[in-house]
């Protein structure tokens, strides 16, 4: 099947990567020329695993091309998937401008019937305006009594995990398509089912439901796991305060079917480029229709707050001004197996910390780079700050001489240090673990203060907690 996609981001560059490696012919198409570019050198503009060896060898069969001519990309695909950005705008809706920017420019282009998919995260109501612009469009150019090109809007909405997109893409739980009642909705329907076809393996993976309420299904979704996060943070502050270990009871409650261990585990909390947004337009679109969602707003205030834990764990432990002190953090990105720095927990972190006064030398495998760049917006109008920043070489060269070692993202190579260098270098043998890590008997065994997030009772029965 031809397929071109629009927006070569995250989403828009997994879906068609891994849809030409089933076999279609897939024309991806950006506005950004230097990105086009830099991907028809076979190099890949964000971090994922296996994505580069899969964009090469689709390259060279010649089932995937990239290219900034919308009416090539109009005139090559009979489905036309939309994988545009959808950011918050300032009063928290989704911001659709990249949306209809790219439906006009279908509607513009087009000779023939085509399937014109959401696949970026759109609010409800999404599709059908989509489905009057470009109707609109081919009116005006289709006046006369000569019919215009039929055409369907389809909602596809992406559950990808950024770290494990193409296993995810390649291995669905389920996919959703949001389907009007017309013939060519219908049409669109048949079309959409044979291009997915390959992922059934006998169980069929296709969810056919209305286009509202797939729209709506996107969102839920993420609100749910967004829920999940904060609960079971809010437990584990919980049970620093009453001296419980919250692993043992994370492994009680997980251990239950209706519940389940995923999205269980306590941290700092959850930042990139969906929760955070799905969770404040999802919000707005309650305040939208008199509903204000009470939950959803105490899931991302428990989200904030979170984010802050270690700083108030090193008050506690150091007194509140940080001036002279030098701490280490290990990982930047929001999540591991990404360079993905979009509300991560980390820039929150290091602005308070820099704020209290302190030096700080951090490191991440492979976000190095976009956290130099996001730091650098964070901190614009504080040079001083900034320049108190250094970027290590290797997590031990960031330990060296700290005061405090931080543990933000849980990267493989943070699981299993040499701990005995660890506290070599370190000045105070303070680890302040955001992710949870290590076992706390074993860590105080080897000489560290160890302070975590809802561990902190293990053996430590003269320790107080925020």
């Amino acid at each position: 099947m031809n397929l071109t996609l629009f927006g070569t981001g995250y989403v828009g560059l997994v879906t068609g990567v891994c849809l030409a490696e089933l076999g279609n012919d897939v024309l991806c198409i950006d506005t950004d020329a230097e990105k086009i570019a830099t991907l028809q050198r076979a190099e890949v503009p964000i971090y994922e695993p296996g994505l580069q060896e899969l964009i090469v060898g689709n390259v060279r069969a010649g089932r995937l091309a990239f290219s900034t001519d919308m009416a090539r990309g109009v005139a090559h695909g009979d489905v036309q998937f939309i994988a545009v950005g959808t950011p918050s705008a300032d009063d928290g809706s989704a911001d659709l401008s990249h949306v209809f920017e790219v439906a006009g420019a279908i509607a513009t282009h087009m000779t023939s019937f085509k399937v014109i998919v959401n696949k970026s995260t759109v609010p409800v109501g999404a599709g059908e305006a989509v489905h009057k612009a470009v109707a609109t469009v081919l009116a005006q150019r289709w006046p006369g009594a000569q019919p215009a090109p039929g055409f369907a809007v389809v909602s596809n909405p992406e559950f990808l995990k950024e770290g494990s997109a193409i296993n995810d893409f390649m291995r669905p739980d389920r996919i959703i398509v949001g389907l009007g009642e017309s013939p060519e909705e219908q049409r669109a329907g048949d079309l959409m089912r044979a291009l997915y076809r390959p992922f059934g393996h006998g169980h069929d993976r296709v969810i056919c439901m209305d286009r509202r309420s797939a729209e709506f299904t996107k969102y839920a979704a993420n609100a749910m796991l967004a829920t999940r996060i904060s609960f079971m943070n809010e437990m584990a502050n919980l049970a620093d305060r009453l001296r419980v270990d919250i692993e043992p009871v994370r492994v009680g409650i997980g251990a239950d079917p209706r519940i389940g261990d995923s999205f269980l585990y306590p941290g700092v909390g959850y930042g990139g480029s969906c929760f955070p947004k799905d969770v404040t337009a999802l919000q707005r679109m309650g305040d939208d229709v008199g509903l204000p969602l009470r939950l959803l707003a105490a899931v991302a205030q428990v989200n904030d707050g979170q984010k802050r834990q270690l700083v108030d764990r090193l008050v506690q432990r150091l007194g509140p001004d940080f001036s002279g002190q030098r701490f280490a953090l290990w990982g930047l990105a929001f999540k591991p197996n990404t360079d993905d720095m979009r509300e991560a927990p980390s820039r929150v972190l290091v602005r308070e910390l820099l704020e209290r006064g302190a030096v700080l030398q951090v490191f991440d495998p492979v976000a190095m780079q976009e956290a130099r760049r996001c730091l650098q917006d964070d901190l614009h109008d504080r040079p001083d700050l900034l320049a108190r920043i250094r970027y290590a070489q290797s997590p031990l060269d960031a330990a060296r001489d700290a005061d405090a070692l931080l543990i933000v993202t849980e990267w493989q190579v943070f699981r299993s240090p040499d701990f005995d260098a660890l506290r070599a270098v370190l000045r105070q043998p303070l680890v302040v673990d955001g992710r949870n890590l290590y076992e706390p008997r074993s860590m105080r065994a080897l000489g560290f203060d160890y302070l975590t997030v809802g561990r902190n009772a293990v053996d430590a029965p003269g320790a107080t907690t925020p």
